[in-house]
């Protein structure tokens, strides 16, 4: 978890004074770094994967299931013996967790980019449960479960050894201190994050509702007749809108939450902080104005970059500390008006408008905010009717602290609540991290994976219970990002705010919208031109131009870490992406640290700001080299959304399908870009219960560029998906020989993926079900599983991989049409068909513990569960084989001698018995 280092850390009122020093020295270390390896190309696809344990005791007299403080001593162990067994080929590689019950494991080494290496993986896994079984205790037991069902609910006995509830680290009403990871980060981490946000964290998540649930009983019935579809009904989906409840809270108070409903694409409606982006229509009336020139900064024209004219949209927000400047989501600026005030060139309007103009298609000037029916209005009509003004954010109506549910027509539900990092922090998740050819490829697939990331995690939920009860979602990641916000009041959008403190960034006054673990905000591509566009009179300067035209969320950035950046040489997408980084403060700062590294060959502080920003996908520089025996490690990319799965097949075939996409993306140039709000949409779906099988997700409709002229909406157009599923020769297209690409052999095709040429970029998304994603809708959109399979036999997969891999496959179809369900259905329908259950969404002692056994059983192949398996039996693993046996030479005692002749005193008996039976 993070950048782990040995020593004092500070406390974080003695920490304050250098906070400034690291948020500064972490940024040279960034452009250091990124001047001296930015030029790296042609690295080999080099991967990996991360399970994260929990280990846990059994008690079997009375049947109950605690978390096992022993961790590191495991941990200890097992890297022990992988030092023993060096020798060998494969090997596991054991690292802390934020938790003292909890072990982190990879492989020893990558995997490399060859199709028998995709076989390793799962082999890779069972090793690594079979040494973790050589390391547990008689009574213990390590399933790869997400989350221990029954944390914060059995107060101080809930551990062995038990640890009284509370502590100075967390002051925690549920959980006690003693159950945090002893290395000093981790404790420290949990302090600090809650003394910057100038109280404990507040976590709420929607509780199960079912027909005897406590809680539910003076709630109005919004439910379903069985009361048990939640309060949207059983035709959308129930949206928890984790990061965003202060209102609800000061409303309700801890024990009720406020949730909407997936009913439409214009989900945010209800949201209790709705955050869009405004549109503004460039109109400069003076006499031979065409447009304007962007600024790098206020106030600092670009004249090589290309510019908006008249008739154009643009997206952006305002500044709220330096009036009349527009910074724009492409990472340029823009002034609202002419220095002397008389001449206006920006207008606000509504974010339904699209326009017509000659460079549309270049410049992507007609990038909607959402997704909606409403007919595009065109460039022509008149400003005036373009106008809105309520595309302001919306505000919370005023509150009574601890109103009654039944005193609101909002959607109120009951809520689980906790108030320690350990409820987020102590989940346990699968993570792949890959190595990209160069610096472009690792930035192409960081948008690339932002977007599939909600859909993986849904396809993997695993997360149903929570602190003793069922919950009302299957995912773990709000939990967790509501676990470490370190967001000021003020921060956080809160009306009385917090007074501004010169340490911290932004005097914690700066507007910040998400928890520092969260959903990307920005994507960081930089897209480029096709010669022939380059060429267009129209398109001077345009190949300097940040062409992305789906950031519509607002991205908060240190302003001069943006300038800093730019000066230095970084285009503005990545410099957006590094300067959002750097709102946040480092939360650990250790003695001795700080002026003492050397920010020209160390990148210490960088990794102190980038560790603590857990997103969804993390673009990960190269790492210095510190002596010349360190492996070359280039750029990566690390995806991070998905769930824990009970076998190692479940998680190989995750693992193994995520780097395939990767590779049919790359291979057959695709992008799967859809606007950010619409991720963040995705996010709070995938959190629903069962979204896997009954969710619809926001997805590309047109994986590849079309080759005719198409409305968006499928019916007039020509592209190779389309021509395969009609047999057709392809027409009006390039042949394969034509294909333009650059001399790194990168098409001009990819480098124009973010503006998806060919399109009408309102349309170019739509509401689609798991199953559709997966295994296709129409003839437009062929599904990701066939992608897949159809890139097999692109490179010739060997028979021995490709048997496997259909396995993989059909596994993962199965799940995505419902025919398999995730692991979180499977646990919520344990829990309630279990006999100690009476219908009220509490997990008890027993339920736990038997729930946990069975957890364990079938990742060991010893309890096979059809539902969520299929015909896929699991060959039983046990420790016997766990390490290789050597040949040993040392001097065995007598006594041992005797004892091992004495089996075999009748050895003649039975050779002579053996001869006869030959004859």
């Amino acid at each position: 978890m993070g950048l782990l280092k040995v020593g004092v850390p500070q406390k974080w009122d003695d920490s304050k004074k250098n906070l400034g020093y690291v948020r500064n020295a972490g940024l040279k270390q960034f452009i250091s770094t990124y001047n001296r390896v930015k030029g790296l190309k042609g690295d080999e696809l080099l991967w990996g994967d991360e399970i994260e344990y929990g280990i846990f005791e059994l008690d079997h007299k009375n049947r109950k299931a605690r978390i096992a403080l022993r961790g590191r001593e495991i941990m200890d162990d097992l890297n022990s013996k992988e030092n023993k067994f060096s020798q060998n080929v494969e090997g596991c590689n054991w690292v802390p967790e934020y938790g003292a019950w909890m072990v982190e494991a990879t492989p020893n080494r990558p995997y490399t980019g060859f199709t028998t290496d995709l076989l390793r993986v799962e082999r890779n896994m069972r090793l690594r449960r079979k040494r973790m079984l050589t390391a547990l205790g008689e009574d213990e037991i390590a399933p790869t479960v997400s989350i221990f069902p029954m944390l914060g609910a059995l107060g101080g006995d809930g551990s062995v050894p038990p640890t009284p509830v509370g502590g100075p680290r967390t002051l925690s009403d549920y959980i006690g201190d003693g159950i945090i990871n002893p290395h000093p980060r981790f404790g420290t981490l949990s302090e600090n994050i809650r003394s910057r946000r100038g109280e404990k964290v507040n976590i709420r998540v929607p509780l199960f509702r079912d027909i005897g649930t406590p809680e539910f009983k003076d709630y109005p019935v919004k439910a379903m007749p069985d009361n048990v579809d939640g309060c949207c009904g059983s035709d959308s989906q129930q949206l928890w809108r984790y990061g965003k409840g202060d209102a609800s809270r000061e409303k309700y108070g801890d024990h009720a939450v406020v949730v909407g409903c997936s009913t439409s694409s214009l989900d945010e409606a209800n949201s209790e902080e709705l955050e869009v982006l405004h549109k503004w229509l460039v109109d400069v009336k003076c006499e031979g104005c065409r447009g304007l020139y962007y600024r790098s900064a206020p106030g600092v024209i670009v004249p090589d970059a290309d510019w908006p004219r008249n008739g154009e949209t643009v997206t952006g927000s305002e500044i709220p500390n330096i009036p009349g400047w527009v910074r724009l989501q492409n990472g340029y600026y823009l002034p609202l008006a002419s220095e002397d005030g008389k001449i206006k060139f920006l207008h606000r309007i509504s974010e339904r408008t699209t326009t017509k103009v000659a460079e549309e298609s270049v410049v992507g000037a007609s990038t909607p905010l959402f997704r909606n029916g409403d007919t595009p209005v065109n460039g022509n009509v008149d400003i005036s009717s373009l106008m809105e003004n309520n595309l302001s954010l919306e505000k919370p109506a005023a509150t009574t602290k601890n109103a009654k549910p039944t005193d609101s027509s909002e959607n109120v539900r009951a809520a689980i609540h906790m108030d320690a990092m350990a409820f987020g922090m102590g989940c346990c998740c699968l993570q792949v991290t890959f190595q990209a050819k160069d610096i472009e490829e690792s930035r192409f697939m960081y948008d690339q994976l932002a977007v599939l990331a909600p859909v993986m995690m849904a396809l993997t939920a695993s997360t149903p219970l929570v602190r003793g009860r069922i919950a009302d979602t299957d995912a773990r990641w709000g939990m967790i990002s509501e676990s470490v916000d370190c967001r000021t009041p003020t921060e956080r959008g809160h009306p009385d705010g917090t007074p501004p403190d010169p340490a911290l960034a932004g005097q914690g006054q700066r507007r910040i919208y998400k928890s520092r673990y969260d959903s990307i905000s920005t994507y960081i591509y930089q897209g480029a031109l096709s010669r022939e566009e380059v060429s267009n009179p129209l398109n001077v300067g345009v190949q300097n131009r940040v062409l992305n035209m789906y950031n519509d969320l607002p991205v908060p950035i240190d302003e001069e870490s943006y300038k800093k950046l730019r000066e230095a040489g970084v285009d503005p997408a990545l410099s957006q992406h590094i300067a959002h980084l750097f709102i946040r403060d480092p939360l650990v700062i250790f003695d001795g640290a700080v002026k003492e590294v050397d920010d020209e060959i160390q990148t210490e502080h960088f990794e102190n700001i980038q560790s603590t920003n857990w997103n969804t996908v993390r673009w990960k520089p190269p790492p210095p080299r510190n002596n010349p025996n360190d492996p070359h490690i280039g750029w990566r990319t690390e995806f991070r959304s998905m769930e824990m799965q009970l076998t190692d097949f479940e998680n190989a075939a995750f693992a193994v399908f995520t780097v395939l996409v990767t590779r049919v993306i790359l291979t057959f140039d695709l992008n799967l870009y859809i606007p950010l709000s619409r991720v963040d949409a995705n996010m709070q779906r995938a959190h629903s219960r069962n979204a896997s099988a009954k969710g619809k997700f926001f997805f590309r409709r047109h994986l590849a560029p079309l080759e005719q002229g198409d409305d968006g909406f499928g019916r007039h157009y020509s592209s190779m998906f389309f021509q395969a599923a009609n047999g057709e020769a392809k027409n009006g297209g390039s042949s394969d020989a034509d294909i333009d690409v650059d001399e790194n052999g990168v098409s001009i095709q990819r480098k124009a993926a973010p503006r998806a040429p060919g399109s009408v970029e309102e349309n170019s998304y739509e509401e689609m079900t798991m199953a559709e994603i997966m295994t296709g809708k129409g003839e437009y959109y062929p599904g990701l599983v066939p992608l897949v399979r159809a890139y097999l036999d692109y490179i010739q997969c060997d028979s021995i991989t490709r048997e496997r891999l259909n396995t993989y496959l059909n596994f993962i179809e199965k799940r995505a049409t419902g025919e398999l369900i995730t692991p979180a259905t499977w646990m919520r329908n344990f829990v309630r068909s279990h006999p100690e259950y009476k219908g009220d969404s509490v997990v008890t002692d027993g339920i736990a513990y038997d729930l946990l056994k069975a957890c364990r059983d079938i990742g060991l192949g010893k309890l096979h569960v059809p539902e969520l398996l299929g015909d896929i039996k699991i060959k039983e693993i046990g420790p016997d084989d766990a390490y290789d046996v050597k040949l040993d030479s040392s001097r065995a005692k007598n006594d041992k001698i005797v004892e091992l002749l004495k089996r075999y005193s009748n050895r003649k008996s039975f050779f002579a018995t053996r001869e006869g039976v030959q004859s």
